[in-house]
């Protein structure tokens, strides 16, 4: 139930959003731990189904971490 929860959390992100947690962080850390079923959802929804960074998304999200 609880992982059914985070994927609906993930389907709620935009493209965008995805892209900058994923990059600079932030978001639900439980997304990001690759002992979890929802890493690998957050992964291929990213990945798979959005096909990735854009270079437009690329520019827009920055690299915050690294300023």
């Amino acid at each position: 139930m609880e992982t059914e929860n985070y994927k609906e959390e993930i389907d709620n992100l935009t493209h965008e959003e995805m892209c900058n947690y994923w990059r600079n962080g932030g978001g639900n850390p439980i997304w990001f731990d690759v002992r979890e079923e929802s890493s690998k959802y957050f992964h291929d929804r990213l990945f798979k189904h959005f096909g990735g960074f854009t270079p437009e998304i690329s520019k827009k999200v920055g690299w915050d971490k690294y300023k």
